[in-house]
């Protein structure tokens, strides 16, 4: 008789509502309208309405009519006084007080540019049409692409994407990950996945020449993979020693180099493309106003009419059962959309409190911030606060901006006050865009002069956020030839 034994395990099963809220979390605004049209055409427990405005003045009474308990509108606003302020600029509440506005007024004047699938939806679309890709290889998928940065490398651990789908109920292993991020890498544009330039230049050229190499593919992809420090630094009479060629031979593999594509990836959307802001953010009579845009008057609720039909004895039991899970999915649909609102207004009420001074003055007054700041202010997990904000934009009178352009670290100033790391970088870039292209600046002397502005920092960060921003060192940002 084989042994019996008991085992106590612990594990995290997401409900499907659940997972729905986490996928239209994810979901641009643009997006979102077209997934709402989707569910309705698929659903018939589901209706679309329109809805009047609903205001709340600065006494708390309500105008409009009242909106039905569950229903959505268009755009929900909310205000952050600022009479805290004192003469110098300086809150003395941040908190401020909240004002809530609905209001259905059309705002196509917030679009701005042509609507074109981002580079992670094209990527996206591209594996789905290739054998062997299911729904399961898809959110895979999904979870590699929201673990890239803004240039498109992978710069998390596979253990954190794993970690990351099983909070949604989707076991996998370290090597499935890695299939799936292999066929990433290879698709077009090919590069986006990888962990350094390197790696890129590589999966680049073996996928722009095939199986059809010239000599110079061949001695080029020799370069990258066994000579890259060398070629890197500009140690060519080094490589022609090593590899016992021609400088023509060599001249002609780096021609080959230079038509790659060191930054194949466009995060979020390119310049001719829409930009629906998913917040607007004003700032008049010492007050930031936010809001919330759906773009359109859209609306959805479950259906009464079908809800009488199921209470009906004559309904057979086959359409009994199927209208049951359509009332199922509609009511968890309506709630993931209204969950999805609420934690949108939280997170733009909470980068309103941490990044007052920006909303109020501009980038210049960006404040050190990272996402935990966020969780813990709205009550959210970090997962939910990196959905939240990955894709979306906000309006404002300095620009519209990604919401995870304001997070970024931070290094102390001669004053004793942290300055944001993504204006030290905007530091290093102006400097490096002003400097004598005969004589360009190497990193002790950017440091020097980032220090002469009040920034103590070392040669060796100085150097961390140049390759950041894909800026070559100075030897490099002459011309090879």
């Amino acid at each position: 008789m084989p042994d019996i034994k008991l085992q106590q395990s612990q594990r995290t099963q997401l409900s499907s509502q659940q997972i729905m809220t986490s996928q239209l979390l994810q979901l641009p605004l643009m997006h979102l309208e077209q997934r709402i049209f989707d569910e309705l055409q698929d659903n018939p427990m589901l209706e679309l309405e329109e809805q009047k405005g609903e205001s709340v003045d600065d006494s708390g009474g309500k105008s409009g009519d009242e909106p039905e308990e569950g229903m959505f509108d268009s755009v929900d606003r909310f205000e952050k006084d600022g009479a805290g302020e004192t003469d110098g600029g300086k809150k003395d509440d941040q908190e401020g007080r909240l004002q809530f506005t609905i209001d259905n007024r059309p705002k196509e004047s917030f679009i701005q540019a042509v609507q074109q699938d981002s580079c992670e939806e094209k990527l996206l679309k591209d594996l789905s049409l290739q054998e062997g890709i299911g729904t399961r290889e898809l959110l895979i998928a999904i979870e590699i692409l929201g673990n890239l940065d803004d240039d498109g490398y992978l710069k998390e651990d596979f253990p954190v994407i794993v970690y990351g789908l099983g909070q949604n109920g989707i076991e996998v292993d370290e090597w499935e990950v890695k299939s799936i991020l292999k066929r990433i890498q290879y698709l077009d544009p090919p590069g986006i996945g990888v962990h350094n330039l390197q790696e890129r230049l590589l999966i680049q050229l073996e996928a722009k020449t095939g199986r059809d190499k010239t000599p110079s593919d061949t001695l080029a992809l020799h370069i990258l993979a066994e000579h890259y420090d060398d070629f890197l630094n500009n140690r060519y009479e080094r490589i022609l020693k090593q590899l016992q060629i021609s400088p023509s031979q060599l001249e002609s593999a780096i021609t080959v180099i230079s038509t790659l594509d060191p930054h194949p990836f466009v995060a979020g959307v390119s310049a001719d493309e829409y930009i629906v802001p998913d917040f607007i953010v004003t700032y008049e009579n010492g007050r930031l106003t936010a809001v919330l845009n759906d773009r359109s008057n859209m609306t959805v609720h479950v259906s009464g009419e079908y809800q009488d039909v199921l209470k009906s004895r004559g309904v057979p039991t086959e359409d009994r059962k199927y209208m049951r899970q359509k009332l199922s999915r509609a009511k968890e649909f309506a709630s993931a959309i209204a969950q999805r609102r609420n934690t949108l207004i939280k997170v733009i009420e909470a980068l309103m409190n941490f990044q007052y001074d920006f909303f109020v003055t501009g980038p210049e007054k960006l404040v050190p911030l990272v996402m935990k700041d966020v969780a813990e202010k709205t009550g959210f997990d970090l997962s939910t606060i990196s959905r939240a904000v990955n894709g979306k934009y906000v309006q404002t009178r300095f620009g519209t901006f990604e919401l995870k352009y304001f997070f970024s670290g931070s290094l102390p100033t001669e004053e004793g006050e942290d300055l944001s790391t993504k204006i030290i970088k905007q530091y290093i870039k102006e400097l490096i865009d002003a400097e004598d292209s005969a004589k360009p600046l190497n990193d002790d002397k950017l440091a020097k002069m980032l220090e002469e502005k009040g920034i103590k920092i070392a040669r060796r960060t100085v150097a961390k956020y140049r390759e950041q921003m894909q800026i070559p060192v100075a030897r490099l940002r002459k011309k090879i030839f």
